[in-house]
């Protein structure tokens, strides 16, 4: 007697969403979008009821696209394996982000920068300080991390920018972090550290060329707002 083996009633429905997908993309909804990508984090399960609370809850694909893991994790049936999905979602995100620094772009104005380091640090818990290196031409040769910190702080001292400066024979140097309360208006405390680095940078002949402070969806360009 053969038995004939069943499948969860998700199966037949996520195989259509996938021809669907294959013929018109932009014909899903974007829960039906969120659905699919969530069903590659577990496949063994029905992902349209998480996918309609994720929306509901944070208002967009890009909204759950940015919110914070431990916000994630509050969303019932969002679990470690789903938050694992979503660093590795972003990671690939920003690398893509990061395409200028691997093709030597001529900075032209702060955008470049500020989308690399939206996309990087944009949606993070924790402030951290990064540094965009550029050569004598304004090429991009370096994106390296120099330290993080809290949810409203981060340590940074002007030798360690430097120090990596000099090791990746940078002549200039962009400097960056986060702000994840979302206001990229500066606090004194990184005007004044923006202050030490100059001051310290002319010390070895690096230039400083700017300090982006970013958020998900804005930056602050201390060159743009004449604070350099």
């Amino acid at each position: 007697m053969l038995i004939k083996e069943s499948h969860p009633h998700y199966h037949g429905h996520r195989r259509r969403l996938k021809d669907r997908l294959a013929e018109n993309p932009r014909g899903l909804a974007e829960y039906e979008v969120l659905e699919l990508l969530l069903s590659y984090a577990n496949p063994r399960r029905d992902n349209k009821p998480l996918a309609k609370a994720l929306l509901a809850r944070f208002g967009s694909l890009r909204g759950v696209f940015s919110a914070r893991i431990a916000e994630l994790l509050t969303v019932e049936g969002f679990g470690e394996g789903y938050a694992r999905f979503w660093l590795l979602w972003r990671e690939f995100w920003a690398r893509i982000n990061e395409d200028p620094v691997r093709e030597r772009v001529v900075l032209s104005s702060p955008d470049i920068v500020a989308r690399m380091a939206m996309a990087r640090l944009g949606s993070l818990e924790d402030e951290e300080f990064w540094v965009a290196l550029v050569d004598n031409k304004n090429r991009l040769v370096g994106w390296e991390q120099v330290s993080k910190g809290t949810v409203d702080q981060t340590a940074v001292y002007p030798r360690e920018v430097l120090a990596l400066a000099l090791v990746r024979k940078a002549s200039g140097v962009i400097l960056v972090h986060n702000h994840p309360g979302n206001d990229p208006k500066p606090s004194r405390q990184d005007v004044e550290l923006t202050q030490r680095i100059v001051i310290a940078a002319r010390e070895v002949e690096v230039r400083v060329l700017d300090h982006l402070v970013v958020t998900e969806k804005s930056y602050f360009s201390f060159q743009s707002e004449g604070m350099l």
